[in-house]
């Protein structure tokens, strides 16, 4: 329609443009005619094609349409069967599973019932025995009150007074018995106990020996000749007097043959000054200088000797986990000496019977080996820090985090507190049976000790004191003075203080010679 209503323009179009050619335009109006015409035709051709081949396309798919639908449909119906038949199956389990179970439950029912039946039969039974019994029992009593009346009559006393002369007389010996065997019991708990604790003591005490070595406050140096003492003494004594202030130790030359003895209360500065001599022996160069450097290197390496002392003590007690500075502390210990018997030896063999004990009768073993390694530390500082080694070492086990109970075993070992565990008590035995052992402690050396320590203590509460040394067995002190603070005449002066002070605050025998000295040194580097 379209084509034809555009035609019919152009018609219109060519007629107002060639009015005047009429014929032409007559004659054009037919071609165009026919070959719309033939056009037309053509379109409309298309246009059945187009049609037919729609149609045949729907046909294909709806053919394709109807068969993916019986496909689905065909699909759906097998599951719907199987599904059918899986719940069928399931439905015919279940049918056998509850026939079954009517089956068991009538049976149940049926052996109930006889059961039942039996029950019944026993309890009838046991009727017919109740009154038996019953009757039995009435015939008894009626005999024994027969008899208890024919009893009252013979003793002349009523029930209740017969009862009671029977309870009154089975309680008094009662009582007796039981006396005997509480006192029996009780002798027989104290034999055992008593033998318990001495077996228990003795297995402990048998299991560490430990040897204890009384420390001495001397040493012996041996040299190759005789031709050594003089080098060591030095010109003029400078060298045997460099050695002596820089150690603080006493250096005895006499004619003990190849011998020079080393004489002082501190076992820690004797052996520094031990090898610090045998290092110069083999150097072969004495002189200050090289005294001073040989003192210094052996003082670092005891430092290093007293770590490894307490790293070797920790790990022969089996005590693990202390602060780095608790080790090096104990360690300190091996140089120390309690009524001449060596600490660290001391609170080795405390912590193995403590340990020991603690496993016998069932304590805290790690408490009571850790409080007994610990609990004499506070006499590695008690000669530099105020207070009893008691107090010290709690002070140090605080410090470095101990635990309340290992501080406990350390505050109570010399009763100091009360005890309030099991561990706290066992070191404090230990600790008794570690000193109590013959021949492990001297009082003689103790007091010994404490009186040159208290000899240098005196020395170094004076003002402008740098070190002090207690030699000659206690009966010299040596003083050495800081030159810029005190002068020679100060030096003189504080002398005859320092004696004074020793005569009013010490016993002693003999006398002791105050020794000060004031030295100026003045280096210069040559460049």
């Amino acid at each position: 329609m379209n084509i034809s209503i555009m035609c019919a323009s152009v018609v219109v179009t060519i007629c107002i443009s060639l009015g005047a050619l009429i014929v032409g335009a007559i004659a054009g109006y037919f071609i165009f005619n026919y070959l719309a015409s033939k056009r037309t035709s053509k379109n409309k051709a298309t246009a059945l094609k187009i049609i037919e081949d729609a149609y045949a396309e729907a046909k294909t798919i709806k053919k394709e349409a109807t068969i993916e639908a019986k496909d689905e449909v065909q699909k759906l119906k097998d599951e719907a069967n199987k599904e059918i038949s899986f719940k069928r199956e399931e439905l015919k389990k279940t049918e056998d599973r509850i026939s079954q179970k009517e089956d068991f439950i009538d049976k149940k029912d049926l052996y109930l019932d006889k059961k039942q039946q039996e029950l019944d039969e026993k309890f009838k039974k046991i009727d017919e025995k109740n009154i038996e019994l019953t009757n039995e029992l009435e015939q008894q009593t009626k005999i024994k009150n027969n008899m208890l009346s024919e009893l009252e009559k013979i003793s002349l006393m009523s029930k209740d007074e017969a009862k009671q002369v029977l309870v009154n007389s089975m309680t008094e010996d009662a009582r007796k018995e039981a006396a005997k065997i509480v006192k029996q019991i009780e002798e027989d708990a104290k034999e055992s106990a008593r033998k318990e604790a001495q077996n228990i003591v003795s297995l402990a005490i048998q299991k560490c020996a430990t040897d204890m070595v009384a420390e001495a406050t001397i040493s012996n140096v041996t040299i190759p000749n005789e031709e050594m003492k003089g080098r060591i003494i030095g010109r003029e004594g400078r060298n045997i007097r460099a050695i002596e202030s820089a150690t603080g130790v006493d250096l005895i030359v006499d004619d003990t043959p190849e011998t020079i003895t080393l004489s002082c209360f501190d076992p820690i500065r004797r052996e520094i000054a031990r090898l610090s001599l045998e290092k110069l022996i083999l150097d072969g160069r004495i002189h200050p200088t090289r005294i001073e450097e040989i003192v210094e290197k052996v003082k670092r390496d005891i430092d290093v000797q007293i770590k490894e002392a307490g790293d070797q003590a920790v790990n022969d007690a089996g005590v693990y986990g202390l602060h780095p500075e608790l080790i090096k502390t104990l360690g300190r210990l091996k140089y120390r000496t309690s009524y001449g018997q060596n600490v660290l030896k001391h609170s080795l063999e405390t912590c193995y019977i403590a340990g020991l004990l603690a496993a016998e009768i069932g304590a805290d073993v790690k408490t009571a080996k850790r409080g007994g390694l610990l609990h004499d530390i506070g006499k590695a500082l008690d000669h530099e820090v105020e207070g009893t080694h008691v107090q010290i070492g709690v002070d140090l086990a605080k410090k470095y985090k101990e635990s309340p109970a290992v501080i406990h075993c350390i505050e109570a070992h010399h009763f100091n507190v009360e005890f309030n565990s099991v561990e706290a008590i066992l070191v404090q035995v230990a600790d008794a049976i570690s000193s109590a052992r013959p021949g492990a402690r001297r009082e003689t050396m103790e007091t010994y000790v404490k009186r040159l320590e208290q000899l240098e203590g005196i020395a170094n509460e004076f003002k402008g004191v740098d070190k002090s040394f207690a030699v000659q067995a206690g009966r010299e002190v040596r003083i050495i003075v800081k030159p810029e603070q005190i002068s020679d005449e100060d030096a003189m002066f504080m002398a005859k203080d320092i004696a004074k002070k020793i005569e009013d605050q010490m016993e002693y025998p003999g006398q002791i010679k105050v020794n000060v000295i004031r030295e100026s040194r003045f280096v210069e580097t040559a460049k």
